[in-house]
C-alpha cells in the first residue's frame, strides 16, 4: 500500500511511516475505499527539496508543507460535490498518487500553531491523501466540503479541528 521515501532522517525519527499509514487508513475508511487495493507513495524531505519540486512542478521557488500529484483527475464538476471514487485497475489496485511533505516548513507551522508535530504532519497527510482523491480547496464550496471531511477524519484520530482558532 504505502511506498515511503525519506530523504530527511528527522522524518524517519518522527515515524513518518506509521503517521502516514495511520492517515491514508482513516481517510480510506471515511470514504469507504479498500485500503487493501491502494497504492500511495510518500516522500519525506526537507524545505530545499520540495522547494525545487514546488519551483518544477508549480512554478513557485519556495518551501511549501505538502504537495501532491494524483495519479489520475478525480475532482467533482459541480462545486461542493463529492468527487467520483477511484476504481481498480485490471491488476486490482488502486494508484492513488504521489505525496510529497517537508519538515521544516511542517515543524515552523506546528509550533507556531501551538501543535505537536505528529498532529501537524497527520493533517498535512490527511489534506495531501484528500486531494489525490480529487478533494480541493480552490473553490469555497469544494474547500468547505474538504476542511469538513479533514476534520471529521482528524477528530476519530484524536486531533483537534486544525481549522478552528479557539485555544
Amino acid at each position: 500500500m504505502l511506498d515511503l521515501n525519506i530523504e530527511d532522517a528527522r522524518w524517519e525519527a518522527l515515524g513518518l511511516e506509521a503517521l502516514a499509514e495511520k492517515a491514508a487508513g482513516a481517510v480510506l475508511l471515511c470514504l469507504g475505499v479498500d485500503d487493501d487495493e491502494v497504492e500511495l507513495s510518500v516522500l519525506g524531505c526537507n524545505d530545499a527539496r520540495i522547494a525545487d519540486l514546488n519551483a518544477e512542478f508549480r512554478g513557485k521557488p519556495t518551501p511549501t508543507n505538502v504537495l501532491s500529484w494524483p495519479a489520475e483527475e478525480r475532482g467533482a464538476e459541480i462545486e461542493g460535490e463529492m468527487p467520483e471514487p477511484p476504481e481498480a485497475d485490471a491488476f486490482g489496485a488502486i494508484e492513488l498518487g504521489d505525496i510529497a511533505i517537508a519538515y521544516e516548513t511542517c515543524a515552523r507551522e506546528a509550533e507556531a500553531a501551538g501543535k505537536t508535530l505528529e498532529a501537524h504532519a497527520t493533517h498535512l497527510l490527511v489534506h495531501g491523501i484528500l486531494h489525490l482523491l480529487g478533494f480541493d480547496h480552490e473553490r469555497d464550496r469544494d474547500a468547505t466540503l474538504m476542511e469538513g471531511l479533514e476534520t471529521e477524519i482528524l477528530g476519530k484520530m484524536g486531533i483537534e479541528d486544525p481549522y478552528c482558532q479557539d485555544k
